[in-house]
């Protein structure tokens, strides 16, 4: 039996592996791949210690460290999908997609989610040639540029003030005829000169040539198809957490993310941890993510040796 199993492969789950192997917790880090949802990007610029790293480099980076020190102590299984956890005496059962098994004293789960996606015309075409999600992640790439935002949210309306600070000018999109942000944030954020709102509004398509040029929305209210020239697109209209093999495990909040206590990354089920962008944490980051999992290791450590 582990000590501890380890499922996802992101920033968080590398940076638990890492601290699992000079713990020496004897470790099993599940994984379909490393990276996270980074991955596809082109560059990042606020991985704490790099000035700037594409995704493909950082997934390749992150899962080199873990090998580096995994040694005889972490066992690595990668290409591999969790699909149900099951307590057993004195732990848990993971069960994977091959239909292999492995039983662990305790589980961090760190397999994030992944962004809902935009549906319009051109969206795809365009993912990270002018439509990102991750305004931390590629906002400073559009310094002094006109952008826009889709969603009506509190994320929404933050990567909006966070644009504010470096764009030209924001313009966010909400499909419905009111925001679901905090009032606060709505009113906060719409006092600030260069930014603008437009209510009931379907994206339709987003066009350019190598890069996003414009964005083509549909007017609810008169069916009217406008177009906007804007440089990029930051899409914030949800995520879907990863967590689907959790349910009925440990209590989820009504998004489907892992409720978690804060101090220590602990969920409602004695033995199980969350860390990253699958959890209830007010802030998904991929340093947030990997610092969270620390944290749990941390407490992981505490809770098997006292």
């Amino acid at each position: 039996m582990y000590d501890v199993a380890i499922i996802g492969g992101g920033p968080a789950g590398a940076a638990a592996g890492v601290y699992a192997a000079r713990k020496l917790l004897k470790t099993i880090l599940i994984t379909e791949s490393f990276g996270g949802q980074s991955i596809v990007s082109a560059e990042i610029q606020n991985w704490i210690g790099t000035e700037k790293i594409s995704g493909e480099e950082l997934a390749k980076a992150l899962e080199n460290h873990v090998r580096a020190y995994a040694g005889e102590t972490v066992d690595i299984e990668k290409g591999k999908k969790v699909t149900t956890i099951s307590a057993i005496q004195d732990g848990f059962q993971i069960k994977t997609d091959d239909g292999k098994t492995y039983d662990a004293k305790t589980v961090l789960v760190t397999t994030g989610g992944q962004r809902r996606k935009l549906k319009a015309k051109g969206a795809e075409e365009f993912e990270q040639k002018g439509i990102s999600y991750c305004a931390s992640c590629d906002g400073p790439l559009f310094g002094d540029m006109d952008v826009a935002v889709i969603g009506g949210g509190n994320a929404g309306f933050e990567t909006a003030a966070q644009l504010l600070a470096y764009c030209k000018s924001v313009t966010l999109l909400q499909h419905s005829d009111s925001f679901s942000a905090d009032p606060v944030t709505v009113k906060k954020v719409l006092a600030h000169p260069n930014m603008k709102a437009i209510m009931k509004a379907d994206t339709v398509e987003v066009t350019g040539d190598k890069l996003v040029t414009s964005l083509a929305y549909k007017d609810k209210e008169t069916g009217e198809e406008k177009t906007i020239p804007v440089s990029a697109i930051f899409v914030e209209i949800g995520m879907i957490p990863s967590t689907e093999f959790l349910d009925g495990l440990v209590e989820l909040d009504q998004y489907k993310r892992v409720i978690v206590n804060r101090d220590n990354q602990r969920t409602t089920k004695d033995g199980i941890w969350a860390a990253g962008d699958c959890t209830n944490s007010l802030y998904h980051q991929n340093n947030i993510a990997a610092g969270e999992a620390v944290t749990a290791i941390e407490d992981i450590y505490v809770y098997l040796k006292t």
